[in-house]
């Protein structure tokens, strides 16, 4: 059963805040990471994946049954595509999204007595680097659209906080699998950075990777009505009425 509508200035705000604080998450921890662990870079990197998995779990909890906690142009794209949200309501996502993710690389860089925006000079442009983007974003919507066309949109916040945690490992780029998150995370200098220079191949094969997610879906679970995606990652119809209420 759907849930009651919200209007679309609740979505758009619960998108923006989500999209902040996971932003937050993901560059702060990187930072408490570089600190508490300097130089170990594989405890680094276990420090942000855990804090990242438990944060977008507890994110989408929060955030799924107002917007459905997308916080990622690539999956409200994909739902749009599906008929879950409208067009309109992707596209205003998408602004939500990325300012989120620069208000959170401000409120991060703060919170460690940064500045406020500095550019990161952590390059990563690279074949290896794109293909995992791939890959990651791939893989992240074929597990969300995979849940809600089976019934189990329910497991989405623990599923997507898994896969992402664990991609963290099985990926070189370390699973950006977000083009909004990539932008916010230009502006940190630090361990969780990314150089803008590197920032368009990541946005790329995010892209890349949420059409070939498309295509799986498509063939692996055909018939996915606006119903299903409407429940991606959990009931939801984006506010405006227009996707998903059928």
């Amino acid at each position: 059963m759907l849930l009651t509508l919200s209007p679309r200035w609740r979505c758009l705000v619960a998108e923006y805040l989500g999209s902040l604080l996971l932003t937050a998450i993901v560059i702060g921890s990187g930072i408490a990471a570089q600190t508490l662990s300097p130089h170990a870079r594989g405890l680094e990197l276990l420090e942000n994946a855990a804090a990242t998995g438990v944060g977008l779990y507890v994110l989408i909890l929060t955030f799924g049954s107002i917007s459905g906690a997308h916080f990622n142009p690539v999956v409200s794209f994909v739902d749009a595509a599906f008929d879950g949200v409208s067009w309109g309501t992707a596209w205003g996502y998408l602004a939500a999204q990325v300012s989120g993710c620069l208000s959170g690389a401000v409120a991060a860089n703060l919170m460690f007595s940064r500045s406020a925006m500095t550019l990161s000079t952590d390059n990563r442009a690279t074949l290896a680097h794109g293909f995992s983007e791939v890959v990651a974003t791939a893989g992240l919507v074929l597990v969300i659209f995979a849940l809600a066309k089976t019934g189990r949109s329910s497991l989405a916040p623990s599923a997507v906080g898994a896969y992402i945690a664990c991609a963290y490992f099985f990926t070189s780029s370390t699973s950006f699998a977000n083009p909004a998150i990539v932008v916010g995370r230009m502006f940190s200098n630090t361990f969780a950075g990314i150089a803008p220079s590197s920032a368009p191949v990541f946005v790329g094969a995010e892209i890349v990777g949420g059409v070939v997610g498309f295509g799986l879906i498509t063939l692996l679970y055909p018939g996915i009505t606006a119903r299903v995606a409407s429940t991606v990652t959990v009931a939801h119809d984006g506010g405006d009425g227009e996707g998903g209420a059928s």
